[in-house]
Formats: C-alpha cells, structure tokens, sequence
C-alpha cells in the first residue's frame, strides 16, 4: 500500500456538479435528447453550483421530470423564459448569488422533500372527455346558499339569500 496516498477530503456530491483542482466548483447540464451541455458557470460553493443546476433541470426537464439537488427549493427558484442558455445561465447565476446570501436557503430545502402522488399530474387526464365533461356540468350548478353568519344547511338557505343576488343572476 502507498503511503503517500491521500484519500480526497469528503465532498458533496451534487447531480451536475464538479470540483476544480483549483477548488472552485462547476455545473453543467446536459439538453435533453442532445449530447450537447449546457454550461451553467464556475461558483464559489457547492451549494451554488448544486441550485444552478436545479434551476437548469427545472426548465430543460419540467418538474415531474427534473431530478433535483434540493427538490425543497422548486418555490424560490427563479425561472428562466426560455430554453435559451443565456436564459438559463442568467436565473442560474441569481438562484447561486440567493444561495451565496442566504445559505440557509439550501440546508432548509435540503431536508424538504416534495411527494407528488401518481397521476395528481397526468397530462392524459387533461384529454379525458370525462374529465371536460364533468367541468362544464359543474359550471352549470346554482351556488350554494350561505346565512349571513356563514352557515349553510335548509334553515339558512330559506331566511337568507345574499343581499346582491347570485353570482350567476345576468347570466
């Protein structure tokens, strides 16, 4: 056994991120259906680098499709406009500048975990006849009747009705 091998320190290990011999880290993506990357930039931590490539995969992949270093960061990441790679360098840069002020950001979306249950985003489910079906019959219910205290049920709807009228009167 050598001696005079080092084990590398422990370092995170982000998806699309790299270290730098010179230690800064590094993070890029790769478009999708392409072999071709996306060059995200060079950053001063980890964390930066691993939110760059979030903000990335968020908008190349989707959210059901992305897969994220920190899946608790989706609501204060910012969205790039387009695909474009300026676009999606410039919202990376500024999702790692967030990070590079508050770090918390991260090691609070680190321990959060998003669960989308199967089919709650089934974009067959938006085709279904069904589905359009059910909508506008319910388009065509009369509101339910409220009393003025905000309690419903018969006695309610027979001594109150609202004083402007429904919304669907004018219809």
């Amino acid at each position: 056994m050598d001696n005079n091998f080092r084990a590398a320190p422990s370092a995170p290990q982000y998806r699309g991120v790299r270290r730098r011999k010179w230690g800064r880290w590094v993070s890029e993506i790769r478009q999708p259906g392409t072999k071709l990357r996306v060059w995200l930039g060079s950053f001063d931590t980890a964390e930066m680098a691993a939110v760059a490539h979030d903000v990335a995969a968020l908008r190349l992949r989707g959210a059901r499709d992305a897969q994220l270093n920190f899946p608790g960061s989706v609501g204060w990441l910012p969205q790039p406009p387009t695909t474009d790679p300026t676009d999606i360098r410039a919202a990376a840069a500024e999702a790692a500048e967030r990070v590079r002020r508050e770090p918390a950001l991260v090691s609070a979306a680190a321990n959060t975990t998003i669960t989308i249950n199967p089919g709650e985003f089934d974009d067959d489910q938006l085709e279904s006849p069904k589905l359009w079906d059910q909508m506008a019959e319910a388009m065509l219910l009369d509101p339910p009747r409220w009393g003025q205290d905000g309690s419903g049920g018969d006695a309610a709807e027979s001594s109150h009705s609202w004083p402007q009228g429904s919304l669907w009167d004018g219809c």
